[in-house]
């Protein structure tokens, strides 16, 4: 399984439902309507999302300058 880090593309808002789905192997696109749907169920989703997009580290690009 690959590590869980926010890629730089193919994100819409912070790229979690695109970590969760490389880390699960699935598509982004099926991530996201699972999360949509669990939205419609009582809990705290969004904070999880939210939490998530703080503490999931993001992809580190292959050019840096320093």
């Amino acid at each position: 399984m690959a590590s869980l880090v926010r890629p730089r593309h193919g994100r819409m808002l912070g790229g979690v439902c695109a970590a969760l789905a490389q880390r699960f192997g699935t598509s982004a696109n099926t991530m996201r309507v699972i999360f949509l749907v669990s939205c419609l169920l009582p809990g705290p989703q969004f904070l999880l999302y939210l939490a998530l997009w703080l503490l999931v580290p993001g992809e580190k690009s292959a050019t840096t300058a320093w």
